[in-house]
This record gives C-alpha cells, structure tokens and sequence, in this order.
C-alpha cells in the first residue's frame, strides 16, 4: 500500500483526464554491453536493450547523465554507448535501497578503470538548481516515490532527448510518475517490463 498524498492525488485527477498510452518496448535484438560490472544489480538484463533502444531513438551519444549509481552498473553498462557519463548519487542508500551504508569510496575506487565516467556526490535536487546543460539521455534511478520521481524525472525531460526511468513495475509510484511526465511534455511513454521495468521517455 503507498502512502504518499501525492500519489493519490494524481490517481483521483487521473480518472478525469484522458488516458495515456503506454507502448510495450519489446527489442528487436539482446546484445550485452562491452562493459559489464561483476556486481549484484536489479539493472541485469536493461543492459542487453540499450543498444537496440539507442539505435531505435535515435539517441545521439555524446553525453548521459545518471540519477541513482549506487554500486555502478548501470553506470558502467552506459559508459559502453556514451561518450561521457556523469553519476550523480548521495552514495549513503535511501528508504527503498537494501544497502544503507555510504559506498562513496567503494564506488569511486571499483569505476576508476573507466575513463569516461565522472562521479559526482549530491542529491539530484541540489544538481537539478544549478545544471543547465541539456544531455542526449538521462537515466532516472533514485528513491522510489512519485514526489521525487516526478521532480527529477520532469526536470530530466526538458534537459535530455531521452528520459529513462527504473522500476517502472517494481514501484508504481514511478510508472505513475512518468505516466505524468508523459502528459505534461507530450514525450511518449515505452515500457520494458522485465527486469522492475523500464520507463522511456521520447
């Protein structure tokens, strides 16, 4: 059961606004990455899509920027199609991660092998005051409610030609996040089901 006001608000004004489609994304190929981390993620198998997701988006590949680190392997896994990666993270856990210790030091140390990836420690909400750059693709990974999701998420949508979102079926605060998302900026919505989900904004 969520309990988050905002959530439920949004589920109420829903029922009186049109629908939005939601497209299944179902890959025309699995490839997996040239980088892969020997971590434990629930990102495994939205590793082997991306190709086949930038490709079909047309993505441009200079610059991506991430929401959410933690361990690294999505990082890693993007650093394989992009030009440069920047992580942003708190790198301490949040209410819906298993690990609540700081993996700051960890994290640095395990990426330091990949030149193209820049790890930066702040809270996507300090990050989001002061970057007014645009990016070719943002990935959207951090704590699960729709209040955080929807912030960084919209902000993320005017700053990227793409938005990805994880989780999209693990928490549906996130699917109704970037449902919303979807409805203000008129980005279509594609959904991976597999692996939590993944939401992507085009």
């Amino acid at each position: 059961m969520i309990i988050e006001l905002e959530y439920w608000k949004t589920i109420l004004a829903g029922l009186l606004k049109a629908r939005v489609p939601i497209t299944a994304f179902v890959p025309n190929h699995l490839q997996l990455p040239p980088r892969v981390l020997q971590v434990d993620s629930a990102w495994k198998g939205i590793e082997s899509i991306l190709s086949d997701l930038i490709k079909r988006f047309h993505i441009r590949t200079n610059c991506c920027l991430e929401f959410g680190v933690e361990y690294g392997y999505s990082t890693v896994a993007l650093s394989s199609f992009f030009d440069s990666v920047i992580g942003v993270d708190t790198f301490a856990g949040d209410k819906h991660t298993v690990n609540k210790t700081d993996v700051y030091d960890e994290t640095v140390s395990r990426l330091s092998a990949f030149e193209n990836i820049r790890l930066i420690r702040s809270d996507y909400r300090d990050w989001i005051k002061q970057d007014n750059n645009s990016y070719d693709l943002i990935h959207v990974d951090i704590v699960h409610t729709y209040a955080d999701t929807f912030e960084c998420g919209l902000w993320s949508a005017a700053h990227s030609q793409c938005v990805i979102f994880h989780d999209t079926e693990s928490f549906p605060a996130v699917k109704r996040a970037v449902r919303e998302i979807s409805r203000l900026t008129g980005k279509r919505f594609h959904n991976f089901k597999q692996s939590n989900g993944l939401g992507i904004l085009v």
